[in-house]
């Protein structure tokens, strides 16, 4: 199931990215006789200076072998970001498909973080894991988003809140802005550990419980730390602006800190000390 998800993935973020360049922009002809938004595959396989029949193999998700070389000739020709070009080599040389381990406990996060949380008075943070599972927030993060610890563990899965939780839909102002951003993070994770067959078990059930779900997931971009400005409209606090920042814990665990920076010049930060005391 690994080997075939990865394959599905694969060709469907080839497509992806190859429906996304104009024509006019790399040189050729827009014409009346394009059926598909975007470039054919004979014109990424010209840009990248591979044959067609082999292009069209890799985004059909076909068993062939490709090297770093032809990736970063499909990667340029594609214009892939650094992050996005991770994910194709991950996706195309199964470069992570001995480091999957699956986790049947819950992550510990260290005392040094919990310093690092509690320290951030009025920063909400948020410590996630590789299947974005909460392990670790901070009063100020109780505060505006939820209070995490009325949660069980195994329910403490960001996706997963930010689609079942009414407090969370109706916090954001742009509410599927807010869910991309994740959604990008989370993408990464998922084609580093493709193999892992969690993920299409996770995207599976979030696309039939979720309507609004597979949409957001097709659109969602990979961004290991998206650097967002984000406007909520709190229940208690009123309208509160933040800085959103995300930052890789080193260490084994694929731990993310993000962390709510109230936007200067706003009454962010003096709302927060008003009403968490």
């Amino acid at each position: 199931m690994g080997e075939k998800t990865r394959q599905e993935e694969l060709s469907s973020f080839l497509k992806r990215k190859r429906a996304l360049i104009s024509p006019q922009s790399v040189g050729f002809p827009t014409g009346s006789r394009r059926r598909t938004p975007g470039l054919r595959r004979e014109e990424i396989a010209q840009l990248a200076n591979v044959s067609t029949t082999w292009y069209t193999w890799l985004e059909q998700g076909r068993d062939i072998k490709v090297s770093s070389s032809v990736l970063d000739s499909i990667s340029s020709a594609l214009q892939l970001t650094e992050d996005e070009r991770t994910y194709l080599f991950n996706l195309a040389l199964d470069t992570n498909a001995k480091l999957v381990q699956k986790k049947s406990v819950q992550t510990k996060i260290t005392s040094s973080l919990t310093t690092i949380l509690k320290a951030l008075n009025y920063c909400p943070a948020v410590v996630t894991d590789r299947y974005c599972q909460i392990v670790g927030w901070n009063r100020a993060a109780a505060y505006v988003f939820l209070d995490f610890e009325e949660i069980p563990i195994e329910q403490r899965n960001l996706i997963r809140l930010l689609f079942t939780r009414k407090e969370l839909k109706a916090l954001a102002v742009n509410w599927e802005h807010f869910v991309r951003g994740f959604l990008a993070i989370f993408r990464v994770y998922y084609g580093r550990y493709v193999e892992d067959d969690w993920y299409k078990q996770f995207i599976d059930n979030m696309s039939v419980l979720h309507p609004e779900f597979q949409p957001l997931w097709q659109q969602s971009e990979v961004n290991t730390a998206p650097d967002v400005l984000i406007e909520f409209r709190h229940s208690k606090a009123g309208k509160m602006e933040f800085n959103l920042t995300s930052l890789d814990v080193q260490g084994n665990d694929d731990l993310r800190l993000s962390i709510y920076t109230p936007v200067p010049g706003t009454a962010t930060e003096k709302k927060l000390r008003e009403f968490m005391h």
